[in-house]
């Protein structure tokens, strides 16, 4: 697994996203990690110090797998520029039209008001 800082992380993700488009899957995982052992942690816990926890991301393709350490401070920064991949990338999802229940209600009733006054 490579490590890599934030942004060699993003565009690498973005390759693999490409690699991926005809065939393939991309797997990304999000999860909060202090990046530190057991054993670390414990000795800060019992020192009274804070532990700062950090988000652990990891992506892979099947082939390859990266990973980066976001902070606090970098947050808002690297999930506007995940979403921002993520939209780019998921092009093959279709858009469904969205129909109004309260209108579709209606079309049924007029629908069905007609058949019977055809049949009369």
């Amino acid at each position: 697994m490579v490590v890599l800082q934030l942004d060699p992380f993003l565009n690498e993700l973005t390759s693999m996203f490409e690699r991926s488009t005809a065939k393939g899957s991309v797997w990304v995982t999000l999860k909060r990690s202090s990046l530190k052992s057991k054993v670390q942690r414990n000795k800060l816990a019992s020192a009274g110090e804070t532990i700062e926890y950090r988000c652990l991301i990891r992506a892979t393709d099947g082939k390859k797998t990266i990973s980066t350490s976001v902070g606090q401070k970098d947050h808002q920064r690297f999930q506007s520029s995940y979403a921002t991949i993520l939209k780019a990338h998921m092009t093959s999802l279709k858009k469904r039209e969205r129909k109004d229940k309260k209108k579709s209600a209606e079309t049924d009733k007029r629908e069905g008001s007609s058949k019977k006054a055809k049949k009369v």
